[in-house]
Parts: structure tokens; C-alpha cells; sequence
């Protein structure tokens, strides 16, 4: 006898147990019912369709009732509601919306698919106008008509979560001021709050909002404007408020026909996705599923899973014997600039359920390349792992602009398989210079992850930092050791640390204390391990890496900016300026210290209280550059996102310093003097980088060049002069200017010299001869040895021009008034 199957419910849990069932049984007779309009809708891409991203609303269609009809032969019916189950008849009482009229439908297995619904808490002036919820296609209509017809100004998220978030975005695109008002401290819950911090500086740069640890409680139309009032008594006016708080499943008609749910309202099913009564399933956002890590009961109201589960229930209809195994959680949203993906449990919920780091596991963050950092375009991605202390892992998050889909992808294929940390180093992943690195990030996470568990070495995150250094007297326990270099001290340090370059570290650790816990910190955290593993072989017996290095720590802080927090009348000056008041600078594409220096050249040709804006793609230079405006007495007035770019305004002068109190602290100038004694082309270069980006700081550089750096400073002509056998012999041997050097290690018959200069044309680096021009052009005083040019044989006549000639005496005058001597 041909038997019946009754679908409620529609979009991805439903219609997939439809068609898959179909494919597997031709006889069997399928009711899909669908209380709205839509059978299958994309209802993840709603939000990019309010923003314009998505143009086509029918793009958002996917299946309609007569192609089902057609393709499936399924009966679909829309607008037909399903108002009662009744599982002693088999049956459903249907309300065809329409007609108005009830009727019953027999069913022999009976598929629940109802979903979720948005949470719209009991709020006083919940209801009120101007107040949506974005979960269906009319929603979507809606919204949009609002936003054409009324053209409102502002708008409010209540809420960030993945649809708070998009909508945040769409919104902002749409041209709306828009705020994100959120309970929690943080943003996207799946992540933990140091990576959900990346997301909220970046949403910041893009002119949104953000209202963190802070819930609404009231809302009020007053004026034609809606009036948020948050718990703390702070309030906010604004045209158009989206609700966004969560959801909850759609499991009233399963309560009411006796089913069994839990707590949260969620049907329970078992591994073959059957409810308490045995010929009854459920699948979706309305289910209760199994959390794979913990092995806990959960709600995870994902599309993915939903899919899946309807294609198994209809194998087990067709008489199947498949099983879910429960959900993962693996999800990814785009967050303005920034891709947020994360798998697994996150550190809150093993902190919640007792667990204790060390004890119990271990986490990494690492910070890495999108592909090959050689290769144009690699842009950075922070990865978090946790795992337990025998290599399982239990949860793993990405925060970046590009990669991090398909890292998340992978390690979540990897916790599908059962796969270890161990596994994650043996990883053979695809690799050309476009896409990745030889060495994938996520290899990347395994090889740190064991030298975690083997203690080679120890992390300490910037949280546990910030604890340690707000004690008092925390000097006499901790040292914090800054292995950057010299320019990038500049730019930012960690008030209070020791300063040794990681190429000085051999030669003056004798400088460093034994008897306490060391802290070593660079950039992003490649540099400080290295000085960690030199430390703890020479008898330091506590040393620590900080996590993420400096740029992960500046994201941890980017509130604390002494600068950025008594701008709003500057802002507002900029704003209203005409065109011809402010310069523009195009930095877009350049790598630092290229923006620095560039800024810097512009500020020399223009009168105080003249303003720049500047754009870069950097994603750096925003906090570069506010520390640099801070050391050299210029007013950081706005930071704002364009696209892909980083947009400043910058006004000569100190007159927002003197408009912030904070900013009051900036550091004096003080001299730089290097002594230049090799002649090797990658050490020329690192020697004037870091000279111009001291200049770029407002200090006076002295580089004093002396034996075999005097190759550098050489014209390129041969010059007519007189000179012994010996001198003409040396002046042969010896490569004549800066297009001549070659690299120190790796030169390979001159093929490496050329590698070098393709890679740094193609990633925007300046040549070695615009380095030295620049540093002349910033008054870089370049000084040539007349000793060591009598003893090496060149003459005056050989040296290009602009270069002065003094000897060991002048040089150590500079250096008395200097503050760093380096010797390169």
C-alpha cells in the first residue's frame, strides 16, 4: 500500500527531507506544508539583499511549489498551517490561510521542520513602530520598503549575533548611522572575547556603534523617533530599531501533541531523528542535537546541520538505519572587513563547566598569513586552537580578511575525523604562493600546539599581562622584554618593558634578571619564541611568550588610544571643511614604514592647523600612525574604513593634544646614531628603514658610515682620481654604490640579489636608492669615516653627493645627545 509522508515546515531542514525522500522512494506520497509564502528561501542571504549586496530578490528564491510539483512531484502546499498534531488518529489539522477552512491530513510519517522563530522579549514598547525582526522574505520586503520610502537617518541593532552583525553591515552600506546595542561584553558568542575584540575595533573603524555589556529597557516612540533606554540609564534616539536578541524553536504544536522537549523548548529525538512517538521526526532549528565535543545535549540552530539532518530522517524513512552524530557548531560570518569563523567549544564554556587551562587544556593563538607573505595581497589571520592535554582538539577560531573559510573548514574536517593536533602537523594541504604558505596556518597551529605540550614553550595571554602589571610593585616579579627593533619601538611599546633586539639577545642577556618570570614580546609572536628559547637555554628558568604579539595586544586595547576619546569637535571640523582644506595622500598598497614616511613628507610642506587625509590598505597603520601623531606633535583628528582601505585625518600642530589631557604625555625628541660598517645590501636596507622611521618620528639621525659600509654611499660612475697600485686594486674588488651590494646570506651567484629586488617591487618596497634619497630629503646626516676611506682608498670625489666627512670625534658627539647607538 503506497504510504503518506507529512512535511510542516519548509526552507532547509524540510524541503531537503522532501526532495532527498522523494530520490529515494517513488511511490511514496509527500505533503509539504508551509504556513508562509516561501518553501525554500536562502533566508542566511536576507541580509545582503537590505544591503544591496544581493540585487535580485528572486535570487533569494530557491525552489517554488511548482517547480517541486514539477521536478519531485510534491504536493506543496503554501499558506496551509499546520494547527494540531494528532498522533493517536495520524493525522494533522491543516488551516488553509486563504480560505480560512480547517481539514485533517492523514499521514503515515510525520516530519516536524518548524524551526525558529526571532526572541522578542517582553520589553516595554517592544511593539511599537519602527521596531522589525528580519527572519523571512517579508521581513526582508518590509525593511526594504522602509528604507526606500522613509529613508530613515539611524538605525539600532539590538543584538550581535551572526544576523545582528550582517545586518549591522547592510545597514551601514545602505548609508544608515548605524549602533550595535549588546548585553554580553562581546560580539559573535561562538568566539571567545580576545578574538570577538578584533571584530569590535574593526567595526568601530567602520563608524558603527557599539554598546557592549549593556541591555535595553525600554523603548519609546516619541517624535516620530524611537527612544532606546539602555539598563544603565544611557539612552539613544534613533529612526528604525532590528531585533536581533536570538531565537527559540518553534516547538508549540509538538508540546501540545505531547511530544517530549526540553528545557529550552527543543524537541527531543534520538540518533535516527525520531521524537518520543516512533513514527514522528524532527529535523532543524526545533531539535535538540548532541554537542559533538562534549557529548552534551545542546540547541545549535544552524542551516548546515538542518540539511543534513533532513537528508538522513528521509533515509530512515525510506528504511534507513543512518544516525546523527551530533553538531559541531561550525559556522562563519563576514564582519565588515573581517571573517569570523569558529568549530568546536570555545574557552567560555570549558571555563563555565569547571575546566581549568593547564589542567585540564591547553589553547594557542597564533598570528599568520593569509598565503605566501612574499606573494601581494597576504593580509593577516588569527587563529585560536583548544585542545586537551593529550592533543584532542576541542574547539578552534579564525578572525581575518582572507583564509579563514578554509582553515575552519579544515580543522573542522579534522575534529570530524577524530584527528589530533599531532594529525594537524602531518596536514598535506595545497599550497602555491596565491593561496597559502608551505607551512598552511593550520600546520602552523599544530606545530605550536606541541611544542605547548612538550614545554618548549609557555604563553601568556594579555588578560593575564594586564592583571600582572596592574599590581603594585609587579617590576620586582616580571620582567617584559621587547625583541622588536628599534623603528618599531617607535611606533608602540609596552610601558615599563626592557628593550633588547632579538639580534642582541646573545650578547646582553647578562642584562636580564635569572630570578623572575621574563615575558618576551614582538610583533606577532615568531620573534619572541625565539628569544624565549635562547633565554631558556642559557639558564632562564621562567619565561613566557605573550600571545598574538604586539598587534594582537594593540587590537586588546585599541580603546585605550590617549588620543581618540576628546576628538568629537575636531571630527566635526573635518567633516564640514571644504574640499580645498584638506590634502589627500595615497598610501594604498605601500608596507611599512611607507605610510609613515609619506604622511611625514606631506606634513613638512604644510602650515600648522592644515589637515591631511590619508588612505592605506595596511591594516596597522590606523595605530601606527596615532602613536606617531603622538610622539611627533601632530593631532590624529579621525579614523574611519573605506572599503578595504584605512582612511586618517590629520592635522598639523599640537592643538589636539592640547585639547586632551591624555595626550599630554608624548615623548621628547631625541637623537638616533647608527654606525654603518657592513656592506651588504639587506643589511643597507635595514639600516636606512630604520633611519627614516626615526626621522619620520621628528628625531635627528646621524649614520656614520665606515670600512665596507662605504660601498654603499659610492656613485656608480667610475670616477678619474689618483691612486696607488693598492688602492686601484681594492676600488676593483669592492662593489661600487648601492646597485652593486649583495645580500648576506642566500646571495647564490647574485640570483638571490635579484629574488630580493623582484620581491620587494612586487610587495611596494622602496629600492635601496629611493631609501637613501628619502633619508636626505628627512635631513638623515650621513657621514662618511675619513679614516677608513684613507685606509679603504676612496676619495672624496667617489662619494655621492649631500654626504659629509668628519671622523670618529663628530660621530660621538651625535652619540652623546642620541638615546640608541646601533651598529649595523
Amino acid at each position: 500500500m503506497r504510504k503518506k509522508t507529512v512535511i510542516i515546515g519548509g526552507v532547509a531542514g524540510g524541503a531537503t527531507t522532501a526532495a532527498r525522500l522523494r530520490r529515494k522512494d517513488e511511490s511514496m506520497e509527500i505533503v509539504l506544508l508551509e504556513r508562509g509564502e516561501y518553501i525554500s528561501y536562502a533566508n542566511c542571504g536576507l541580509p545582503y539583499h537590505v544591503g544591496d549586496v544581493i540585487k535580485n530578490r528572486e535570487s533569494l528564491l530557491l525552489q517554488t511549489p511548482e517547480a517541486m510539483k514539477k521536478k519531485f512531484n510534491i504536493d506543496v502546499r503554501v499558506q496551509n498551517e499546520a494547527v494540531k498534531i494528532n498522533p493517536e488518529d495520524q493525522t494533522v489539522t491543516i488551516k488553509d490561510l486563504k480560505k480560512g477552512i480547517e481539514y485533517e491530513e492523514s499521514y503515515d510519517y510525520l516530519v516536524i521542520a518548524t524551526g525558529s522563530s526571532p526572541v522578542v522579549p517582553p520589553i516595554p514598547g517592544i511593539d511599537g513602530p519602527d521596531i522589525y525582526t528580519l527572519w523571512t522574505v517579508p521581513d526582508t520586503d518590509r525593511i526594504k520598503k522602509v528604507i526606500e520610502i522613509k529613508k530613515p537617518k539611524t538605525a539600532a541593532v539590538i543584538g550581535g549575533g551572526f544576523i545582528g552583525l550582517e545586518m549591522a553591515e547592510n545597514l551601514n552600506r545602505a548609508g544608515l548611522q548605524v549602533s550595535i546595542v549588546e548585553m554580553q561584553d562581546q560580539v559573535m558568542a561562538p568566539l571567545d572575547f580576545e578574538m570577538a575584540q578584533l571584530l569590535h575595533e574593526n567595526i568601530e573603524m567602520n563608524g558603527v556603534s557599539l554598546l557592549l555589556g549593556d541591555g535595553v529597557a525600554s523603548f519609546e516612540h516619541k517624535d516620530g523617533k524611537t527612544l532606546i533606554t539602555l539598563n544603565s540609564g544611557k539612552e539613544l534616539q534613533t529612526d528604525m530599531v532590528l531585533l536581533s536578541i536570538g531565537v527559540r524553536p518553534n516547538s508549540e504544536l509538538a508540546g501540545e501533541a505531547g511530544l517530549k522537549l526540553n528545557g529550552r523548548g527543543g524537541i527531543l529525538v534520538d540518533e535516527m531523528l525520531r521524537t518520543s512517538e516512533e513514527n514522528i521526526y524532527a529535523v532543524g532549528d526545533v531539535i535538540e542535537v548532541e554537542n559533538y565535543v562534549l557529548k552534551e545535549p545542546a540547541m545549535i540552530p544552524l542551516a548546515g546541520p538542518a540539511n543534513k539532518q533532513g537528508r538522513i530522517c528521509a533515509d530512515n524513512i525510506a528504511g534507513g538505519q543512518k544516525k546523527y552524530k551530533g553538531t559541531l557548531g561550525t559556522s562563519v560570518a563576514q564582519v565588515f572587513d573581517l571573517t569570523a569563523g569558529a568549530a568546536g567549544v570555545n574557552e567560555k564554556t570549558l571555563i563555565r563547566k569547571g575546566k581549568v587551562r593547564g589542567k585540564d587544556y591547553e589553547t594557542v593563538l597564533i598570528n599568520q598569513k593569509s598565503h605566501a607573505g612574499y606573494y601581494p595581497g597576504a593580509v593577516p589571520v588569527t587563529l585560536k586552537l583548544l585542545f586537551d592535554l593529550d592533543g584532542n582538539i576541542l574547539g578552534a577560531q579564525a578572525v581575518g580578511q582572507e583564509g579563514v573559510d578554509k582553515r575552519i573548514d579544515v580543522l573542522a574536517g579534522a575534529m570530524r575525523s577524530g584527528n589530533t593536533i599531532y594529525n594537524l602537523e602531518e596536514l598535506e594541504l595545497a599550497y602555491a604562493p596565491p593561496y597559502s604558505s608551505a607551512k598552511d596556518p593550520v600546520n602552523m597551529l599544530g606545530f605550536t600546539a606541541e611544542n605547548v605540550l612538550e614545554k618548549m614553550v609557555s604563553f601568556m595571554s594579555c588578560r593575564e599581562l594586564d592583571d600582572r602589571i596592574e599590581t603594585e610593585g609587579w617590576e620586582k616579579d616580571l620582567t617584559i622584554l621587547d625583541v622588536t627593533e628599534e623603528m618599531e619601538r617607535m611606533v608602540f611599546y609596552i610601558p615599563g618593558s626592557v628593550h633588547i633586539p632579538l639580534g642582541q639577545l646573545r650578547q646582553r642577556m647578562s642584562e636580564l634578571p635569572k630570578d623572575r618570570l621574563i615575558v618576551t614580546y614582538c610583533a606577532v609572536g615568531v620573534r619572541s619564541y625565539n628569544a624565549a628559547r635562547i633565554l631558556e637555554q642559557n639558564g632562564f628558568s621562567d619565561v613566557k611568550v605573550l600571545e598574538g604579539g604586539t598587534s594582537f595586544y594593540q587590537s586588546m586595547h585599541y580603546k585605550d588610544s590617549q588620543s581618540s576619546a576628546c576628538r568629537e569637535e575636531e571630527q566635526l571640523k573635518v567633516a564640514e571643511a571644504e574640499p580645498k582644506e584638506v590634502r589627500l595622500v595615497d598610501c594604498c598598497g605601500l608596507q611599512c614604514p611607507g605610510p609613515i614616511m609619506k604622511v611625514h613628507e606631506t606634513l613638512e610642506s604644510m602650515e600648522d592647523g592644515e589637515t591631511v587625509k590619508v588612505a592605506a590598505t595596511d591594516m596597522g597603520f590606523p595605530r601606527d600612525i596615532e602613536s606617531w601623531c603622538q610622539r611627533t606633535g601632530n593631532t590624529l583628528v579621525k579614523k574611519e574604513r573605506d572599503g578595504k582601505q584605512n582612511v586618517v585625518f590629520i592635522k598639523k600642530g599640537k592643538e589636539g593634544q592640547e585639547l586632551c589631557a591624555a595626550a599630554a604625555d608624548v615623548i621628547s625628541g631625541q637623537g638616533k646614531t647608527m654606525v654603518v660598517f657592513s656592506g651588504d645590501m639587506d643589511k643597507a636596507l635595514a639600516s636606512f628603514i630604520i633611519a627614516n622611521g626615526a626621522a619620520a618620528m621628528g628625531r635627528p639621525v646621524t649614520m656614520f658610515f665606515t670600512f665596507w659600509g662605504l660601498n654603499i654611499l659610492r656613485k656608480p660612475e667610475k670616477q678619474h682620481v689618483k691612486k696607488s697600485a693598492v688602492e686601484k686594486m681594492f676600488g676593483a674588488m669592492m662593489p661600487r654604490g648601492s646597485r652593486k651590494l649583495k645580500l648576506s646570506k642566500m646571495n647564490m651567484g647574485g640570483m638571490g640579489t635579484k629574488m630580493m629586488k623582484r620581491v620587494m617591487r612586487e610587495k611596494n618596497v622602496e629600492t635601496l636608492e629611493n631609501l637613501m634619497k628619502q633619508a636626505m630629503e628627512n635631513g638623515v646626516k650621513l657621514v662618511a669615516c675619513t679614516m677608513s676611506m684613507d685606509v679603504m682608498g676612496i676619495r672624496k670625489e667617489e662619494i655621492i653627493d649631500g654626504v659629509e666627512f668628519a671622523g670618529v670625534a663628530s660621530y660621538l658627539g651625535d652619540a652623546e645627545n642620541s638615546d640608541v647607538n646601533l651598529f649595523i
